[in-house]
């Protein structure tokens, strides 16, 4: 059964990882030389120059104005989909993490974890041993399927949360968004192989339909699957049934909609024809007396489908979900076949990624914090951590002063979001509480094992705390990732280590950078929990309507102007933004430039900022701003995330932002002639 990871409802700013007895195993095929884990600069301020496109017109395409030169000429690696300064930090990341777990290797490092981070990393990068065992480590989770006989077989299988066993209803024990000091069982519909729905319903993705039925036999036909080709024309056929069924990814962003709780045994009643309980009890769960449905109009749907659906079909639909999540733990031969669909078809990613890359991830994932523990004591500094707090403490000035100036809100409701902003929870760079990992039994000989005894372990420390208070010292990202988030049951912004340097955070760059960058981000946080559906939390993390409605059909107003200058947008041709998809995030990047706007002016303290290489603060502000959302992506990959990612493209992400921002057009003379050029009565003000 397939699980949440992280809080189901945090909001990040991109949509997102003992001594070794044989030195051999850390030398394979694939191996790079040892990469460069030095802090990256840019320029001599904090930007970088190099990257503007000196015949653009700041008014036609800032995003090209600020980075069309780099554009130009960077070429995405093979092994990804796409470039950027997120992805460059990802891969500097990446390279200091497999020194951390070289050095653990020979001993230069200790830590309490030190010989199951290396097991974790030798067992994925023992690529003979994995080829030798081919398919075997398979066996016992292929004989579960076989043994079923009857649909209330396959039901109590799927709740299997011990190994690579699929669902068509997923399960999540997350704080509960109206009681958010206790834990609650969520319960929501899956069963789809490609990215979203689109892909099973609109012609343009017809070819990537037909390529995923390919692949489904071809993985049926690995493992020795009867009638492979007609059991996968069967599986796209029941999976296209499930998308129809489906919400959209948009209406499953509201939580007054996806809030509706119902005890267990009601639930059978309300969905007839999968047995929950069954489900429910093989996943621990058999006394939980309270479940909440999410997107709760489907569930009858698709237990209709499921009970309308061949057995048969049902069970090779199990045996391909088992060999497709448990293929990167597999031989060669199923590795790459994965890859030739996942990788290159959907995603239009040329090649693998070495193994080592493949196996930091791994290791991440298994042991996520002991990694991260490790990774702040190298690269992380008590002044950083100081500094951080400090920028943040601006930006929280800043938004207050913005909520007090709103004229369109109204003072009840103001009061409430200052309550709300003061009761911010700030982490930054790394936990203070790091997790046990003592339970979770790590072998450097048994691969499949390793990943199916972690993702068993993960479920038990979930299903653990149940009945116990919320613990609100938890994090739901490690301090290796590049990436922050705002948690709405928490009201807590989290911003771990690996972000928080150049191009987002330099403590040697130009403040207007910095500002650009880093309190961008930290703006855009802080506005999530204000945003289209962060609002409706209160300052405690309760989902509870604290506004008039008066103010809140306002907000609407704006909120739908912003959606529908966004839906203009084409990443690809024929492909548009999905400005209801992508609005809290929008509202995040907006929100979050105007509060970094604000707080940069505030810390000159009323004295003119200097002119550097010819260029005001305010233009230094902005191009800092441009500069962190550098990306070029494949296109394959930008149509998956056109209809899958709540986050704008990059690009957008600059030209959709400051058009609604009146001190742009100042700081660039942007005329009414200019491209970008939006009248200030059509403007979007919210925050």
């Amino acid at each position: 059964m397939k699980q949440k990871s992280i809080w189901r409802a945090a909001a990040a700013i991109l949509a997102l990882s003992g001594a070794l007895a044989s030195p051999s195993v850390w030398a394979a095929p694939d191996a790079d030389a040892q990469p460069d884990v030095t802090t990256p600069h840019y320029g001599t301020w904090g930007y970088d120059k190099t990257g503007e496109d000196p015949a653009a017109k700041p008014g036609a395409d800032f995003f090209r104005y600020a980075n069309g030169a780099w554009f130009d000429r960077e070429t995405i690696p093979g092994d990804r989909v796409r470039s950027g300064n997120f992805d460059k930090l990802n891969i500097l990341s990446e390279a200091r993490t497999r020194k951390l777990i070289e050095d653990v290797a020979a001993g230069r490092i200790k830590d309490p974890d030190a010989g199951k981070v290396g097991d974790a990393y030798k067992a994925f990068m023992n690529q003979a041993r994995v080829n030798q065992l081919d398919s075997r480590p398979l066996a016992a989770d292929l004989a579960a399927i076989r043994k079923e006989h009857s649909r209330a077989d396959i039901a109590a299988l799927m709740g299997d949360a011990h190994s690579f066993q699929a669902s068509i209803f997923e399960v999540a024990i997350e704080a509960d968004e109206k009681s958010p000091t206790r834990y609650a069982v969520y319960m929501e519909t899956a069963g789809m192989g490609l990215p979203d729905r689109d892909y099973y319903l609109e012609a343009k993705f017809a070819p990537q339909k037909a390529a995923y039925q390919v692949y489904v036999a071809q993985m049926l036909e690995r493992i020795g699957w009867p009638h492979p080709e007609a059991r996968a024309a069967a599986i796209v056929a029941f999976e296209t049934k499930i998308a129809q069924a489906s919400w959209t990814r948009a209406e499953g962003r509201d939580p007054d909609k996806t809030y509706n709780p119902m005890a267990p045994k009601v639930i059978g009643a309300y969905a007839p024809g999968f047995d929950f309980t069954a489900m429910l009890r093989n996943a621990g769960l058999a006394k939980a007396n309270r479940v909440i449905l999410t997107d709760n109009t489907a569930f009858p749907k698709i237990a209709a489908i499921f009970a309308a659906t061949p057995v048969e079909t049902l069970k090779a639909w199990q045996a391909f979900n088992v060999v497709d999540e448990a293929s990167p733990y597999l031989s060669d031969r199923f590795v790459e076949a994965r890859f030739a669909f996942r990788g290159k078809v959907l995603s239009g990613q040329p090649q693998l990624q070495p193994r080592w890359k493949r196996a930091v991830a791994f290791t991440n994932s298994a042991l996520g914090e002991s990694v991260g523990r490790m990774y702040v004591g190298q690269y992380f500094t008590p002044e950083a951590k100081a500094k951080m707090d400090a920028l943040v403490g601006d930006l929280r000035t800043a938004m207050a002063a913005r909520i007090q100036r709103l004229e369109w809100m109204s003072p009840r409701t103001k009061q409430r979001a200052l309550e709300k902003l003061a009761k911010f929870t700030v982490k930054i760079g790394y936990p203070d509480k790091w997790r046990d990992y003592s339970a979770l039994r790590i072998s450097a000989d048994d691969l499949y094992g390793d990943a199916e005894r972690k993702a068993a372990f993960e479920w038990n420390r979930r299903l653990a705390r149940l009945n116990k208070p919320v613990d609100k010292l938890e994090w739901g990202m490690f301090p290796q990732t590049v990436n922050a988030y705002y948690n709405p049951t928490n009201n807590e912004i989290v911003f771990p280590a690996a972000i928080l340097q150049p191009p987002f955070f330099d403590a040697s760059a130009d403040p207007a950078v910095n500002y650009g960058g880093i309190g961008a981000v930290i703006g855009h946080e802080m506005t999530h929990g204000f945003d289209d559906q962060g609002r409706k939390f209160d300052g405690d993390g309760a989902l509870a309507d604290w506004w008039t409605r008066e103010d809140a059909a306002k907000f609407e107003t704006q909120t739908a102007r912003l959606g529908a200058q966004y839906d203009r947008f084409e990443p690809v041709p024929g492909v548009h933004v999905k400005g209801e998809l992508t609005m809290g995030e929008n509202i995040a990047d907006l929100g979050g430039m105007l509060l970094a706007i604000d707080a940069y002016h505030a810390s000159l303290h009323g004295q003119p900022a200097p002119v550097i290489d010819g260029m005001t603060g305010d233009q230094r502000l902005f191009l800092g701003f441009a500069q962190i959302w550098r990306e070029k992506i494949r296109d394959e990959t930008a149509r998956q995330r056109a209809v899958s990612d709540p986050h704008s493209p990059a690009h957008f992400r600059v030209d959709g932002v400051l058009p609604n921002i009146d001190l742009w057009y100042s700081a660039f003379d942007i005329a009414p002639t200019d491209k970008m050029y939006v009248p200030p009565e059509q403007r979007v003000r919210i925050w």
